[in-house]
């Protein structure tokens, strides 16, 4: 009798597992599914529309040689390849950074409503590029100005708040939330202030539709390659810190019982988050909400896991910013707004939402 009570709980245990592994695959295969459906509809839909089937044969032209003869002419080709394609690429990942840096937030800090811009890195990454484009900083000197003005400003941001957050040789979750706000604050007033000292008024308008989100710089090699190995590696980086992400979010007691030294943990995020958010920003501007929203998503759709949370968002974020980006520029065609636009329309109402729940959970 006692043996056969033992195992009841095991027993159980295992039916629960092996239906969370269930549901997180299908979730993850209909997630990939929905991801290639998206793409292909981001690059027929447009001014100009392409069937699917067009769009399949160019790029099984343009990457096996198949077809040999171009049976499309020579603007649609241009349309989906060179155009469309990249830029819905950029969204993907670029929305796929965004929300596993969200989640990697969320957990360092134990905060569900930590986002890319807590740390500052997005205001960073601002003024860098906003110094580029006001005031040719580092023109001449290097290709890719903005890139690398946005990438060390966001490094430069991420170092600052882990220097005021450190104290006597730690860093809390809560001295780095409140040193994340704060410069942020500074480093956005920072951005005013160059948009009003250049007196430019053509740079301030880049300046302003950058600052919201765009994908209109994605093409083949730069930024799209250096996005994609950046976002790849901080996605396979979390999925393999899964279990300490667990830890760490719990409490730091109990990630010094399960052997996670959390100041250090945090650190090491810190960084890869810097990194990944700072090219991200660089590739496609300041982009809010999507860290914020889509975590919550991918943990109402598999659990609290961050092994499984991370792919899952990483999946729901690329899927959520392709079809932001396709609103944005068919909306008010042949004119395109900013797609920060659109996903603060959407981030929002989910954030009210939030805030009720978590008052109502309090209460």
């Amino acid at each position: 009798m006692t043996t056969g009570t033992a195992t009841r709980p095991d027993a159980a245990a295992v039916l629960d597992l092996g239906a969370v592994r269930r549901r997180t695959s299908a979730w993850l295969l209909g997630l990939v599914a929905g991801l290639l459906a998206t793409v292909v509809a981001g690059v027929g839909i447009g001014a100009f529309s392409v069937p699917a089937g067009t769009i399949a044969q160019v790029v099984a032209h343009h990457v096996v040689g198949w077809p040999g003869e171009r049976s499309w002419s020579a603007p649609v080709d241009a349309i989906v390849w060179q155009v469309r394609l990249p830029r819905v690429l950029l969204g993907a990942l670029v929305g796929a950074g965004l929300a596993i840096c969200g989640v990697a937030l969320q957990a360092m800090v134990r905060n569900v409503l930590a986002d890319p811009y807590l740390l500052g890195v997005n205001s960073g990454a601002s003024s860098g590029a906003a110094a580029a484009i006001l005031f040719g900083l580092g023109a001449g000197v290097v290709e890719h100005t903005l890139q690398v003005t946005a990438f060390l400003g966001a490094l430069a941001a991420s170092l600052l708040v882990l220097l005021v957050a450190r104290s006597a040789g730690r860093v809390t979750s809560v001295r780095l939330l409140l040193a994340g706000v704060a410069v942020g604050y500074a480093l956005y007033a920072l951005t005013s202030f160059l948009i009003f000292a250049s007196g430019s008024a053509e740079g301030a308008r880049s300046v302003m539709f950058w600052l919201l989100g765009s994908l209109g710089l994605a093409r083949w090699d730069l930024p799209l390659a250096v996005v994609a190995v950046v976002v790849v590696g901080a996605t396979g980086a979390l999925t393999l810190w899964g279990r300490r992400l667990d830890a760490l979010s719990i409490g730091d007691e109990t990630a010094h019982t399960l052997g996670v030294h959390p100041e250090r943990f945090r650190l090491q995020l810190l960084v890869l988050v810097a990194l990944c958010v700072g090219v991200v920003v660089s590739a496609a501007g300041s982009i809010g909400f999507v860290g914020l929203v889509v975590p919550h998503l991918a943990r109402r759709a598999v659990g609290g896991a961050h092994v499984r949370v991370v792919a899952v968002a990483a999946l729901m974020g690329a899927i959520l910013l392709v079809w932001a980006d396709v609103l944005a520029r068919t909306l008010f065609a042949p004119q395109e707004i900013p797609i920060g636009i659109i996903t603060s329309l959407v981030g929002a109402p989910f954030l009210l939402v939030l805030i009720r729940r978590l008052h109502a959970t309090a209460a």
